[in-house]
């Protein structure tokens, strides 16, 4: 008696495929490092020159001080349909003295020291009273759009000066 290896292995794909479904994939973005680490840095004998050689550019530069580089890196996982989910975010901040370009100070920030900001994303609010629909539609009935009549006058012009 042999057992017909088609629905078997038809069985052995499909479970295959159930099990590679769920393996998470893994994104890195941003700032990878190669060579050095952006802790490797030496505080007043690294400069601005030596930091460019060793990491290359920032991932940015402060708004209101340009003495100031961030490194930014994060990797993120996505199973199947899930929404992709943050693992690890790294942001070395490296500061700069004004007067000679050295290294001043290093800051090394992970996942755990960020904030949830809560922020509406759908509109921003505006100052004054909100119009329901039904005031909408009756406050545009008079600016007419609908039927162009050749006697309207011109914006910006008085009746008595037609054109």
């Amino acid at each position: 008696m042999t057992r017909p290896i088609i629905p078997v292995l038809c069985a052995m794909l499909g479970a295959a495929a159930l099990v590679q479904g769920c393996t998470p994939i893994s994104a890195y973005q941003g700032f990878q490092v190669v060579d050095t680490k952006p802790t490797d840095l030496k505080v007043g004998k690294d400069t601005k020159s030596t930091v460019l050689a060793q990491l290359g550019s920032p991932s940015s530069v402060s708004t209101f001080d340009p003495n100031v580089w961030y490194y930014i890196s994060q990797v993120t996982e996505h199973e199947a349909f899930y929404q992709a989910k943050t693992t690890r975010r790294d942001v070395v901040a490296v500061s700069f003295n004004k007067d000679d370009d050295k290294v001043a100070k290093i800051d090394t920030l992970s996942l755990k020291d960020g904030r949830l900001i809560a922020f509406n994303g759908r509109e921003t609010p505006t100052r004054g009273r909100s119009l329901s629909v039904l005031e909408q539609i009756i406050g545009t009935l008079g600016q007419g759009g609908l039927l162009q009549n050749p006697n309207d006058v011109a914006p910006g012009t008085r009746p008595d000066q037609r054109r």
